[in-house]
């Protein structure tokens, strides 16, 4: 999508000439994808040095630089960028963070499940991707306030007033959210190892 595949020629691909900020204008202006592309040619190598900085697997760096690219269409039509290369500097890193705290919120959901519920205590030679399966099994069978709610709490590591103020549900709605969410994960947790 990003690439430039040849079609030009040996000429060059038209908008190349323009400064980041123009073809920021430019892309706003008509929608074309391929202006982003010469923003990806630009600045790749930045992009996976960052993500160099944070994630360790070879392949989970090459998606991260995909996404970060990727998510400049929506990105670009919301935020007003004076300095693309310090803007795209902050997403690359921002991003990467994110990806940190969601494998760290995903382990930690894990051993709260773990923690509360007790299920796993019997069965101590569980391996933990089976555990990790299971809780995103059981948290996709969660209602919908519930579900975003946990997400929030332990993917995104929000406090309850953070939760309250990206979904808008009252404090006391998150708090009765989240409580009934980790009982509703024990009770399935639960029922599946009754059915094995």
């Amino acid at each position: 999508m990003f690439l430039n595949t040849g079609r030009y020629g040996n000429q060059p691909q038209p908008g190349t000439e323009l400064s980041d900020e123009a073809l920021i204008d430019e892309y706003l202006l008509t929608g074309d994808k391929d202006l982003i592309g010469i923003l990806f040619e630009r600045y790749t190598h930045l992009v996976y040095g960052i993500c160099l900085r944070y994630i360790n697997d070879h392949e989970q760096r090459k998606d991260a630089v995909m996404e970060i690219f990727e998510s400049l269409f929506d990105k670009l039509a919301v935020h007003k960028v004076s300095c693309f290369r310090n803007w795209l500097y902050s997403v690359a890193r921002n991003h990467c963070l994110m990806m940190i705290r969601k494998a760290a919120g995903a382990e930690r959901m894990r051993q709260r499940v773990s923690d509360e519920s007790d299920v796993y205590a019997w069965q101590p030679d569980l391996r933990v991707p089976e555990e990790e399966c299971l809780v995103q099994e059981a948290v996709g069978q969660l209602p919908g306030e519930q579900k975003r709610c946990l997400s929030l709490l332990y993917l995104e590591d929000k406090s309850y007033r953070d939760i309250s103020e990206t979904t808008g549900y009252s404090l006391n709605q998150v708090k009765s959210y989240v409580q009934n969410g980790k009982r509703n994960l024990k009770i399935y947790i639960q029922s599946r190892y009754d059915y094995y």
